[in-house]
């Protein structure tokens, strides 16, 4: 029986939510808050409500509580506003989507961390991620980073708080150059302002780097395993958004971490998030000088094909 909430995001893609909510009743959640957009057009109401319909195979000792919305809000707002609703309702959450497949150990691993780092305001994120491709970073079961990845996690309220959608102090943290000091180069500091600048005007629907915000906006951290916890399982043409099956993500294999070993410092790992910048989010053959811009968007445009709502 796991004693963490899990928070559980749906939207209209039943056998995904299927399978992922097997994982789920594996590890038995005493409270499971689920979350689902409603759907985009008439034709996706029936799968919207396949989806939600898997909730009710629930069948153990466990406290369910739904927010469903009967209309589309779109990945920015319902992620948004349902993880404030999951943050009112709990100090602390394990958060997967209908597309994260855990392994195992992911549950006592977020929630062994969860404890562990309740009061330490330094640490903002837990993630199942790891996007080393099989490199190991260091002799401990987890390390530091700048990158909050989000295919399963876990997070506070206390550290929720600071999760503003709309990104409105983005004008004055700009103004104080504080992105220097997080990126390796000019390059990657220029791919980050164009991200926020288009969050702060309103022209991405997408909730997730507003949270890469919030966390940096705090000089916050998060935990990533030394081995890959979680899968991404909506690659492919049937995907919504993550249609891409060659995308290399779409192949890292599950492990497991079921004995813990603590770092005994918290310091960020430079040389991890910055092979993550150049390898996933950004390939070096991208970088040419007089492309910025262009880069830039072609890149964004490939990671916003990779939300799940």
């Amino acid at each position: 029986m796991l004693n963490t909430p899990v928070a559980f995001l749906i939207f209209n893609r039943p056998d995904l939510t299927s399978i992922v909510f097997d994982a789920i009743a594996q590890a038995k959640p005493k409270k499971l808050l689920v979350v689902s957009d409603g759907p985009r057009l008439p034709e996706e109401a029936e799968k919207c409500r396949q989806a939600r319909a898997i909730i009710e195979r629930v069948d153990w000792d466990c406290e369910v509580l739904t927010n469903f919305s009967e209309i589309n809000l779109g990945c920015k707002h319902r992620v948004s506003s349902g993880l404030d609703w999951v943050f009112s309702q709990v100090e602390e959450a394990i958060i997967l989507e209908d597309d994260c497949l855990p392994a195992p150990s992911f549950f006592y691993f977020c929630q062994t961390l969860l404890e562990h780092y309740r009061h330490d305001e330094r640490i903002m994120h837990i993630s199942g991620n790891n996007f080393q491709f099989g490199q190991s970073r260091t002799e401990y079961s987890y390390y530091f980073s700048k990158y909050p990845h989000i295919w399963g996690w876990a997070s506070w309220r206390r550290a929720w708080k600071h999760y503003d959608v709309h990104i409105k102090t983005w004008s004055p943290y700009k103004k104080l150059e504080i992105l220097s000091s997080l990126c390796e180069d000019s390059y990657e500091k220029k791919y980050w302002i164009d991200i926020f600048e288009r969050v702060f005007k309103d022209a991405v629907d997408t909730w997730d780097y507003q949270w890469v915000y919030a966390c940096w906006c705090q000089n916050g951290l998060a935990i990533l395993p030394d081995s890959n916890l979680v899968s991404n399982i909506g690659f492919g043409i049937d995907g919504t958004h993550t249609s891409n099956s060659e995308n290399p993500l779409s192949t890292l294999q599950l492990t497991n971490i079921w004995k813990i070993q603590h770092p005994p410092f918290v310091v960020r790992h430079t040389k991890a998030d910055n092979y993550t910048f150049n390898s996933v989010l950004c390939p070096k053959n991208m970088k040419n000088p007089n492309l910025v811009s262009v880069n830039i968007k072609k890149i964004y445009t490939e990671l916003s094909n990779m939300i799940k709502f």
